[in-house]
């Protein structure tokens, strides 16, 4: 039964993956009114007959939301079920499923009644907490074999900060990229790292304070996971989820700006900018992991502390 809920909570993860790229997808191709101003229905029809290339983008999207709703609440419902004994499992079992839900509607109001750049950029990071909950839902399904060394973790008040910090600032950093798409300025600076190869100029514009403001952001995220990384190695050799994970968390922020980069000096390349969003779905979600295992570190220290 558990190697089942393994292989669903897999398949479940994978399939809220191509939701979250599917809404980057819709936005980068303007396909976000693919279907009219209707939802459920496209263009006022269950079964749309002029066939357009953003309506397939955005029909396509809801199909795939859809579904991942059905499997996030049988994913939840299983989980709850088989392991609610572990601490964390109702609470992300909640979370996921409200998530999604709330996801949908602010999709389905964005499609219904126009709305902001500034909360259309919201979207992107509801989608991210929601995905980021079926994630850590699925690694607690694949803990319970206690492969890992999370019970013995022990973090110090140092590391405790980096991690809530971090993974706060990341989520403001996800928010100024969602807003660079929503306001269209991708492409306002055409080179990298300065705009237009000016190094000591200001941004001549609103877009250009939006594209810098992101850039500087990403970089700053990159330099301070980059630290992290380095006192874990430091003095996490022994607890591998800490030295590895803060290893990998580099690798990926490294591949995002990489990424970043390239969507710039390629004029908006979509496969490019989609992997761009995946790579910030991935960090958020470990990032994510990491204050999971740090709740569970401070309720280690209290129980310590009550059996000395």
């Amino acid at each position: 039964m558990l190697r089942s809920l393994k292989w669903f909570s897999v398949l479940t993860t994978l399939v809220m993956t191509g939701v979250l790229i599917g809404g980057a997808l819709v936005t980068k191709t303007g396909s976000e009114l693919g279907c009219g101003r209707t939802w459920p229905l496209c263009n006022g029809k269950w079964v749309p007959t002029e066939i357009t290339p953003e309506l397939i983008v955005e029909l396509a999207h809801r199909l795939v939301s859809g579904s991942a709703g059905l499997l996030v609440l049988g994913l939840a419902i299983w989980a709850w079920k088989a392991i609610g004994h572990k601490r964390e499992t109702k609470l992300l079992a909640i979370l996921s499923v409200s998530f999604l839900l709330l996801q949908a509607l602010i999709g389905a109001a964005a499609v219904m009644w126009p709305q902001t750049d500034f909360v259309l950029a919201l979207h992107f990071g509801i989608s991210l907490i929601s995905f980021a909950t079926v994630f850590l839902l699925t690694l607690l399904i694949f803990e319970v074999d206690q492969k890992f060394d999370t019970k013995t973790l022990i973090i110090d008040g140092r590391m405790k900060f980096h991690i809530i910090g971090v993974t706060l600032y990341s989520y403001a950093v996800v928010y100024t990229g969602a807003l660079v798409r929503h306001t269209e300025s991708s492409l306002v600076c055409k080179d990298w790292p300065f705009c237009n190869n000016s190094a000591f100029s200001l941004p001549a514009n609103l877009y250009e304070w939006i594209q810098m403001g992101h850039r500087l952001a990403a970089g700053l995220i990159f330099i301070w996971i980059g630290y992290i990384t380095i006192l874990a190695i430091k003095h996490y050799k022994h607890q591998k989820v800490m030295y590895w994970g803060w290893i990998i968390a580099f690798i990926i922020v490294t591949l995002q700006v990489i990424a970043g980069a390239v969507v710039v000096l390629t004029g908006l390349n979509i496969y490019v900018a989609l992997a761009h969003a995946f790579f910030i779905a991935c960090l958020f979600a470990l990032l994510s992991y990491f204050v999971m295992l740090l709740t569970r570190n401070n309720l280690t220290k209290d129980v310590q502390k009550v059996t000395k």
